[in-house]
């Protein structure tokens, strides 16, 4: 009997050992079908050139993840599930108190769901590129220290855009060249932790924030390969440049994630996603730590299945950072997350951009915004063709990634400038380069004057601030309706705060978000608006299999 007994005890471990095994491997597979089909997309976003990564094996992610779900089962899994699936913030954390869950097992579950589906390659949507070998334990010290006063973000597992730096993960952004660049926490890095949220990982994006190659398509990077987008997988564009993020998110990935912008790159992918993300006003989140474009108008942002996710996320988020200089007029007095209910459409002045109401899913939401109380204004913009935006950009970056190379990158790192990325990526341009690097080919045919530059910032910004202000002035506005990120290049140019709130899906299944647009430092009254909105329309659908 007790041979039996042993014999049963060493069954159950092998079979064990087999399932943890089967879960912990990534097998590459061949793609070329693939790529066949999608090179004759209409679209050449989707022209895909590779899927798979050529530098990064998945199995070296689940080296972090392995250890830390030994404990953690299918059937833990799907207990757990209908506490966390889809659920916001606020519910997860009603869950914790009436103990349901706890933080240890909503990051368990995370982490599980993420190797359940990326290890699937019927489903895998290359969207994480490293995990936090510590998650699990992070979240159980703060089991340890559970109190009714820890803020919202306490305990929850975020994703970070992966030029957003986190000690003890390589900050690649998507690079074949940064591949080993261990920098130090990013500003909101360390707001996020002092307020108690738990970094679970780093997630792909479009290569340098998608200002790399001419033509290269939303969310691939030389390190993450393609971002897929789970609402229609190699088929709905994922938009870029925070094309993980938006990706992670919409495949409940974690509770919350963090992009970038510099013109379109969290309004973009939010929109494509059917997720709600917020591009403030430039320096209401500092950038230090963070791969630049621009510092004229990047900024970093919260990407959320929910209006009142972002607004905790930017709460967590924001704080006056004395190493950036455009930070230093925040506001520091609002609590967004706390206010957000108050949000009304009642008498709220909107204004509707006449050439839009074209698109069907615009118009039927330009209603309900009327039908619940909102005054509608149809607009018509002067033309405005941005000029300067481009060379600004090119300006830009040629001196602020050379400071971030300098001043915040590893110590591994021996680049000092995009002319030494460049030469570096000519080495194996099959694995650094597939699509080329048109745009950094163009940076350096910029030769302009500090004094040229400083003209030209003034009168890009004259320009966006005129775009807008024109009809905001005329007819009383207090919000501009756009959609995705149609109207990003003249909202960064203005340094105006956008919101985009998903409004629907075309008949193709791609997601659409409404655009909400306003004066600087006015995310408390974009916030309380895109949640009038969302409780009105409810538009949100999970994507299908995930």
């Amino acid at each position: 009997m007790k041979y039996a007994v042993l014999i049963l005890l060493l069954f159950i471990l092998s079979c064990k050992t087999a399932k943890q095994s089967s879960i912990n491997s990534w097998v590459g597979y061949d793609e070329k079908n693939d790529l066949a089909i999608n090179a004759k997309n209409e679209s050449s976003r989707l022209r895909y050139k590779l899927i798979q990564s050529k530098i990064l094996n998945k199995n070296e992610i689940w080296k972090n993840v392995f250890p830390q779900i030994r404990n953690f089962s299918e059937s833990d899994y799907l207990l757990l599930e209908p506490l966390i699936f889809n659920q916001d913030i606020p519910s997860i954390q009603s869950s914790i108190k009436e103990g349901k869950l706890s933080y240890e097992k909503l990051t368990q579950w995370y982490l599980y769901r993420i190797v359940k589906f990326e290890n699937d390659k019927n489903k895998a949507l290359n969207n994480i590129i490293s995990i936090n070998p510590n998650a699990v334990k992070e979240a159980r010290k703060k089991d340890r220290n559970k109190s009714d006063k820890n803020p919202p973000v306490y305990g929850m597992p975020v994703l970070l855009k992966d030029n957003i730096d986190f000690e003890g993960l390589a900050t690649t952004a998507g690079a074949h060249a940064l591949q080993f660049n261990y920098a130090k926490n990013a500003f909101i890095v360390d707001r996020l932790k002092k307020n108690g949220a738990i970094i679970l990982g780093k997630v792909n994006l479009s290569e340098w924030a998608n200002y790399l190659c001419l033509e290269c398509p939303n969310g691939y990077s030389a390190i993450g390969g393609q971002t897929l987008n789970p609402y229609g997988i190699k088929m709905i564009d994922t938009g870029g440049s925070s094309a993980g993020s938006g990706s992670s998110m919409a495949a409940n990935y974690a509770a919350a994630a963090v992009g970038t912008e510099t013109s379109g790159s969290i309004l973009s992918p939010s929109s494509q996603h059917s997720l709600v993300g917020l591009k403030p006003t430039t320096g209401l989140l500092s950038r230090s730590g963070i791969v630049p474009i621009s510092s004229t108008f990047d900024t970093p942002g919260p990407m959320t299945r929910n209006v009142m996710d972002n607004a905790i996320m930017l709460d967590a988020m924001s704080g006056t950072d004395k190493n950036d200089t455009a930070s230093k007029n925040n506001p520091t007095n609002k609590k967004y997350w706390e206010d957000v209910k108050t949000g009304s459409l009642v008498g709220v002045k909107f204004g509707v951009i006449k050439a839009f109401l074209k698109d069907s899913l615009y118009k039927i939401n330009v209603e309900k915004i009327k039908s619940a109380g909102g005054i509608m204004t149809e607009i018509e913009f002067e033309q405005n063709n941005n000029d300067g935006f481009g060379t600004l950009l090119n300006t830009d970056m040629k001196v602020d990634l050379a400071n971030y190379l300098k001043m915040e990158a590893g110590d591994k790192i021996p680049y000092r400038s995009v002319a030494d990325i460049i030469t570096f990526n000519k080495i194996d341009t099959l694995k650094s380069i597939p699509y080329g690097q048109g745009r950094f080919d163009g940076i350096m045919k910029e030769n302009k004057t500090d004094a040229e530059i400083e003209k030209l910032k003034v009168a890009v910004r004259k320009s966006g601030v005129g775009y807008f202000e024109k009809p905001m002035v005329q007819f009383q506005l207090d919000f501009i309706l756009s959609i995705a990120n149609r109207s990003a290049g003249y909202a960064a140019a203005a340094n105006y705060p956008c919101i985009t709130v998903p409004m629907g899906y075309r008949a193709s299944g791609e997601p659409v978000g409404i655009t909400f647009i306003s004066r600087p430092f006015m995310e408390d009254r974009l916030l309380k608006v895109a949640y009038a909105f969302e409780q009105v329309t409810k538009s949100r659908k999970v994507p299908v299999g995930y």
